[in-house]
């Protein structure tokens, strides 16, 4: 892995970045599961990016109650143009489609609903770690996920566990009631899996894990651009994560850094990886700390007030 900028990142981080500093407008948070994803959403939050928190002594604040197995693995919250927060999340691990609710304020969740995203596939094998992305050009929002047909792509189809072979697809709503069908979004001749886009100077960027485990296993993250939200995507960049496992990325850019919070899931513990140019990158997982047994989810900012309430 490529490490650049040492002088100027160890200037940056060597103040008030790693220390636990007072609120100001903004609170960060991140919404994870644990264990299995049995139990539902829980939240923690931080001042500084790099100390997390959990929130209520670490219990849950929405219990999985759709999809086959009732889980809420996962999880994935934006806030909308309409004030509330979308949260979609993995509902099952066999299944076609994924969970979805709705709060003012991350305590009082809407009635959980079940999308069934790849009905028309009628081969699925799962709909996994789904996100969504509020697009304001077009006034809707999409939401994306990994998905094994299996068939679909035969040359990979023996690259990952238990015939999994992963692509990530699409559907678009203003609603969250009615959905366009689904579409392939990013398909580069190999098994992806956990994808996350951030849009930063009119491009598109996706953030994903290579989920290749044979012949050589892979399991590493990866960038891939665009100049449009739902196509376009290349091949991934060099691997920006190093020696180990990693999936989930959920990708905080603030003060010209990029911060992205990994999963090293082998490992048991959550890592991080920071970069000012989106090519060279630091692994800072020893600077970071979380609540013990934290599963990967989604970073995400509120203001003061909102956090004040929840």
């Amino acid at each position: 892995m490529k490490i650049a900028f040492i002088g100027f990142l160890s200037i940056i981080l060597s103040g008030s970045a790693y220390a636990q500093q007072e609120p100001g407008d903004k609170v960060f948070l991140f919404c994870y599961f644990k264990d299995n994803g049995q139990d539902g959403l829980h939240l923690a939050y931080s001042y500084d990016r790099y100390h997390w928190t959990a929130l209520h002594h670490d219990s849950t604040f929405l219990k999985p109650m759709v999809g086959k197995e009732k889980l809420m693995r996962d999880p994935c919250i934006l806030k909308g143009p309409d004030g509330l927060f979308h949260m979609v999340w993995t509902a099952s691990w066999h299944g076609r489609g994924i969970g979805y609710a709705h709060s003012k304020d991350l305590a009082h969740w809407s009635k959980q609903k079940f999308i069934p995203v790849m009905s028309r596939e009628k081969e699925a094998k799962n709909c996994w770690a789904p996100e969504v992305f509020y697009d304001r050009p077009s006034g809707q929002y999409m939401i994306y996920w990994a998905t094994t047909i299996p068939g679909r792509f035969p040359n990979s189809d023996t690259s990952g566990d238990e015939k999994y072979n992963h692509r990530i697809y699409y559907t678009t709503t203003k609603d969250f009631l009615i959905f366009s069908h689904t579409k392939l979004l990013y398909d580069q001749g190999f098994n992806v899996i956990d994808a996350t886009i951030q849009r930063a100077d009119n491009k598109y960027i996706m953030f994903l894990k290579d989920e290749t485990l044979k012949p050589v296993p892979q399991k590493n993250l990866h960038l891939a651009f665009s100049s449009h939200l739902t196509y376009g995507y290349g091949p991934p960049s060099p691997s920006i994560t190093g020696n180990y496992w990693a999936e989930g990325p959920t990708v905080l850019h603030t003060d010209s850094q990029w911060i992205v919070y990994l999963d090293k899931y082998n490992e048991h513990t959550m890592g991080a990886v920071l970069s000012t140019d989106l090519i060279n990158w630091e692994d800072i997982s020893d600077k970071i700390v979380f609540p013990t047994g934290t599963r990967h989810g989604t970073v995400f900012i509120v203001s003061k007030a909102e956090f004040d309430r929840l």
